[in-house]
């Protein structure tokens, strides 16, 4: 894997930087073949907290993961421990599907890691609770957001005035606010 390693408003140190790479290489041992993509791994000191955000582009998904903490190091551990879940769950999912669509050669290798996960495990996690039907208001993005915020939600689906599409506006770790679009 190549890897870029980036500090926002902090500087990487050479000790972190090696740290990060050789924890993330442990990812490497999933694949048939190491990603040809670059991971892009970025460390940033806010008010306190450590944050570490790594993301792995592959064929077909987007690995990310994200930790913030009082201490750098741990956080880096906690975003390899997320991204190793993500990629058992996702090995699951897709040799199962090959399995079925005549045994396709699989992105990832079969019992990587040492670990086995269960199918009915991973079902558990994708089961549907509830689903909500409701007419879609046209608004613009400001009332969308007072909306939201009046029902107390962290997100609020709208039909955008503006463009007459629906959109998604939703609240930010940061306190501020963000729109989704369609393309």
């Amino acid at each position: 894997m190549k890897y870029i390693i980036r500090g926002h408003r902090f500087q990487v140190t050479e000790a972190l930087r090696e740290y990060a790479e050789k924890k993330i290489s442990r990812l490497e041992k999933y694949f048939e073949e190491a990603p040809a993509s670059e991971t892009t791994v970025t460390l940033s000191v806010t008010k306190g907290k450590h944050a570490v955000e790594v993301t792995i582009p592959l064929v077909g998904v987007m690995l990310r993961a994200e930790d913030k903490s009082e201490d750098m190091y741990s956080s880096i551990d906690v975003v390899v421990d997320k991204l190793e879940r993500q990629i058992r769950k996702h090995k699951t999912k897709i040799n199962r599907k090959f399995r079925y669509e005549g045994g396709v050669k699989s992105l990832f290798k079969e019992g990587a890691g040492g670990t086995a996960v269960s199918v009915l495990d991973e079902e558990d996690d994708l089961e549907l609770v509830r689903t909500k039907s409701f007419l879609l208001k046209p608004m613009d993005v400001e009332e969308a957001i007072l909306q939201m915020n009046m029902i107390g939600h962290t997100f609020f689906v709208f039909s955008n005035v503006d463009n007459k599409e629906v959109n998604v506006v939703y609240k930010r770790s940061d306190g501020k606010y963000g729109l989704i679009e369609q393309e």
